[in-house]
This record gives C-alpha cells, sequence and structure tokens, in this order.
C-alpha cells in the first residue's frame, strides 16, 4: 500500500510514492529534465502556464507508476505541494484565463504597499500578520486594474496547488493556509479578510469553498484517472505550501521547531503557538500545516534571496570549469574562522525583505591583496550567507522564537561542511539533516490526511536522520567577532 505526493515548483514537478509501512520513497521523479520557463513581458515580471504544471505532473506521475510497477489501485491518498504565492483565475468553464502571476513576480508590490498604508499599517498586521506586499491579493488587484475584461471573467481564484487539486478532482477549493500566504485570512476574526476584500473591490464568492489542509479534499475523478492512470476516487487529502510543507516533511509541527532550506534562496521557517507579528514586517507569518481556530500553530517564514546563488555565481565567475562544489568547500575550510578579515554581503538577488525591501546589492568587504586568496573569498561568501540567516534569525527570537535545533535536507548549501558548521557555530543551534523532499513529505502528509497515519508522530517516523550537526563553542567568540564585523558592513 502506498501514498503519492506532488511538488509543483517553478522549476519543475516531482512525484513521490512512499510505501505506508515503512515510510520509504519506492520510486521518485520529476520533469522536466530541463528548468520549465518563466515568461516575462516585462522586467520584474514572472508567469507560467498552469498547464505545462499539469503537463509535466502526468509524465512524472507515468515515471512513478513505471519505476514502481504499483497496482493503482493500492495508491491510498494523495497530498500536493506548490510554489508559494501565485494567482490562477478560471472561468465558468475551469478553464484558465491568463497565465499564473507567480512567486518571483514583483509587479504588484505598489498595489500592496497602497493596501497597507490606507487600511492601517497597525490593523493590517494584527490581522493579517503581513504586509500585501507582492502576495496573492496583491496580484489579483493588478489583474483588476489592468486587465479589466479578464477579470470581469473571473469564476474562481486559487493558488498554484488548488489548481493542481481542481484537475485531480473536478473540486475546487483553498484551505486557510493557502488563504493566509495570499493575504487573505484574518487571523483576529477567523475568517476570509473584510479589509482586503472592501480595499480592493474583490467580490467574496471569487473566493472558493475553505477546505482542511489535512482531510478528504476530494477524489481522484474518472477523467483524471483516465490521463493519470490512477484509480478512480482515490483521496487527496493533503495539500499545502512549498515551504510549510518542506517543514512538515523534516516533521516539523510545535512551536519551537525549526526548518531550513538554503538552496537559490535561503529559507529559515519556525512554529510559533501565538499570534504574533513583526512591526516592520521583515519575516512572513502564515498559517503552518496544522492551525486550527482552537490551536494556534503559525509558520515564521525568514526568506533570504541571496543564498546558493552567491555560490553559484562564484562558481561560474571564479573557479575553473571542472571543479565543483566539494572542491570549492575544501578550498574555502583552507581558511580560517572570519576569513581573515573579509566579509561579503550576499543580498545580491533583489530586494530583500529581512532588510525591509531594500536592495543592497552584492559586496565584498575587507580585501587586502598582500595575504587574501580564493580561500578566504570562498569563505567569506560562505560565512556571509550564514551571517544573513543569522541576521534574520535574530529577527525570529525578537517575536518569540526560541531557535534551539535545526532540520534540513542534506540537500544545496546544507551538503557544505563549513556552511553547517558556522551556521550551528554562530545560531547556538544543533543541526539535524535528513533525508527526504517535498513530494516525499507531501504524500506522508496525505497519509494523514487519510487517517491512514494516526498523528504526524506516525507518519515521519521513519524519516532518516543523516547527520547531527553540533555549535563550536570552543571557536564561539571567533564566529561572533566576524559577524559582528559582517553586520557593522552591512
Amino acid at each position: 500500500m502506498y501514498v503519492l505526493g506532488y511538488d509543483i515548483g517553478s522549476s519543475s514537478v516531482k512525484a513521490a510514492l512512499v510505501e505506508i509501512e515503512t515510510g520509504k520513497t519506492v520510486a521518485s521523479d520529476f520533469y522536466p529534465k530541463m528548468e520549465m520557463p518563466m515568461y516575462a513581458e516585462q522586467a520584474g515580471w514572472a508567469e507560467q502556464d498552469p498547464g505545462m504544471w499539469w503537463t509535466n505532473l502526468k509524465l512524472a506521475n507515468a515515471a512513478v507508476l513505471a519505476q514502481s510497477k504499483a497496482d493503482p489501485q493500492d495508491i491510498k491518498a494523495i497530498g500536493i505541494s506548490w510554489q508559494m504565492h501565485g494567482l490562477v483565475m478560471v472561468d465558468k468553464n475551469r478553464e484558465v484565463l491568463r497565465p499564473s502571476i507567480i512567486w518571483c513576480d514583483s509587479r504588484a508590490v505598489p498595489f500592496g504597499e497602497k493596501a497597507f498604508h490606507a487600511i492601517g499599517e497597525e490593523k493590517v498586521l494584527s490581522r493579517l500578520l503581513n504586509s500585501p506586499g507582492n502576495f496573492t491579493a496583491s496580484k489579483l488587484a493588478w489583474v483588476k486594474e489592468n486587465e479589466p475584461e479578464k477579470y470581469k471573467r473571473i469564476y474562481k481564484i486559487m493558488l498554484p496547488g488548488d489548481y493542481i487539486a481542481m484537475k485531480l478532482t473536478d473540486e475546487i477549493s483553498v484551505t486557510v493556509e493557502g488563504l493566509s500566504e495570499g493575504i487573505f485570512w484574518d487571523f483576529k476574526g477567523n475568517r476570509i479578510s473584510q479589509d482586503i476584500l472592501d480595499y480592493f473591490g474583490f467580490e467574496k464568492e471569487l473566493i472558493p469553498a475553505v477546505t482542511p489542509v489535512f482531510g478528504i479534499q476530494g477524489r481522484v475523478s474518472d477523467s483524471a484517472a483516465r490521463e493519470l492512470g490512477l484509480y478512480p476516487g482515490t483521496p487527496v487529502s493533503y495539500r499545502a505550501g512549498d515551504q510549510p510543507n518542506n517543514a512538515a516533511s523534516l516533521n516539523v509541527f510545535n512551536p519551537g521547531e525549526i526548518a531550513s532550506t538554503a538552496g537559490t534562496s535561503g529559507v529559515v521557517y519556525g512554529v510559533l503557538d501565538e499570534v504574533k507579528y513583526d512591526p516592520l514586517s521583515r519575516v512572513n507569518i502564515f498559517a503552518h500545516v496544522n492551525h486550527t481556530p482552537e490551536l494556534t500553530r503559525l509558520g515564521v517564514l525568514l526568506c533570504i534571496n541571496g543564498t546558493g546563488i552567491l555560490n553559484s555565481w562564484i562558481k561560474k565567475n571564479m573557479i575553473p570549469e571542472k571543479r565543483g562544489y566539494n572542491e570549492m568547500n575544501a578550498l574555502a575550510a583552507q581558511s580560517p574562522i572570519g576569513a581573515r578579515g573579509i566579509s561579503v554581503i550576499p543580498f545580491g538577488n533583489g530586494a530583500e525583505r529581512v532588510l525591509e525591501n531594500r536592495n543592497t546589492d552584492c559586496s565584498f568587504h575587507g580585501i587586502n591583496f598582500n595575504i587574501h586568496s580564493l580561500s578566504d573569498l570562498l569563505r567569506g561568501a560562505q560565512e556571509g550567507i550564514v551571517f544573513a540567516f543569522q541576521y534574520g534569525m535574530e529577527i525570529m527570537q525578537e517575536i518569540g522564537m526560541d531557535i534551539r535545533i535545526i532540520r534540513a535536507g542534506n540537500a544545496n548549501m546544507f551538503l557544505s561542511p563549513l556552511f553547517r558548521e558556522t551556521l550551528a557555530s554562530i545560531s547556538g543551534a544543533v543541526i539535524e539533516l535528513f533525508d527526504t523532499d517535498g513530494a516525499a513529505g507531501a504524500a506522508k502528509a496525505a497519509g494523514i490526511g487519510a487517517g491512514i497515519y494516526a498523528s504526524h508522530t506516525e507518519a515521519f517516523s521513519s524519516l532518516k536522520k543523516i547527520m547531527t550537526v553540533e555549535p563550536d563553542n570552543k571557536n564561539k567568540a571567533q564566529y561572533l567577532e566576524a559577524y559582528q564585523r559582517w553586520k557593522s558592513c552591512l
């Protein structure tokens, strides 16, 4: 018996088939093998065709069924994870009205900023926990003003995962987690935000019915079953945005637990048990996957845009072609803690929310031509990324996060011993690395939603811990000295 998970990214769509009894991933695959295209008619725009997600989901699904040779009747539940904050609009025939405006599209920022000030900053933050910024509600406002004919034809709006659920079940719904990441959810009133609807002039009927994150949200329709080779009636029983789902995949459900990723951009995601917010809106706060009116569970999301992209930029522009990341990591480790006085500000990938939406660009400080080498530059870059994480985590601590353990998948920057050791030492947190991914996590979470697993503890009991990294307290003073120097450069 199995559970099936889909992870709808902006680069690819991944599918994973997990054996219920053992928790092992028996098959996984992703499509396309090259990154999915993004379309940008203007600078700062980013759109994708939702039909492309569905096409690649079918390919990944077919590959997983072929690899596993599983009987579709033995798949007992399906879960969905998706790229957050995107806008999908369909008409009464459930046809997509325009390409999805996805997470990294920045055209709606002025609409969100205007709403933030017009509604009232304190009111917005205390009820929505975030500025409307560049999130889904603001993107819909852009459509309303700039494409009024398309706006008039909208039957329902959705996030990317809701669209995939519609394609699977022929039912349209949304979760509180999804509404909160779109900045549509009023946490004080425990309802769709009337302030947002009134200010932007949105009709409430555009928003689908609300369904629980965990639970039977619909069943695979006859037509979807034929397209996918699945068994009709298979329950879709979980869906969540990629960062809440990544946390769930690492068994992060309770206050004080932390999940992290460090790919092109970096994320630290922690769980709070009371409604709080950052007065400067430097971190995002959404409903976590297990949030209910009776049990407050909020995800505090710190995003650093300039993370692995700095490492890859250095590799592309400074490292001989045949050298890989392992060799870069080894070379960086030849430099001492503090990189002999070099400080690197890694924010070269657009405006950073943690810096109140300032765009500082990347910069290298303290280079001395007589003493510094490539190893110092490499170490300074990795330390600079870690220090950006620490800077953001200090904001998380200001609003009540107690960061003692950081859980992460064994991937991207966490493959670097220097990176993970520096992060553990400067934060004082133990780092635990696991063998998991978003699609497998969505599959196991679907098992919770379908009642196959009694709890998240049971569902994720098979998580395989690869490594534990303890803080280096002996050299703590050196790390702190380097961090203080980095902050003075910032």
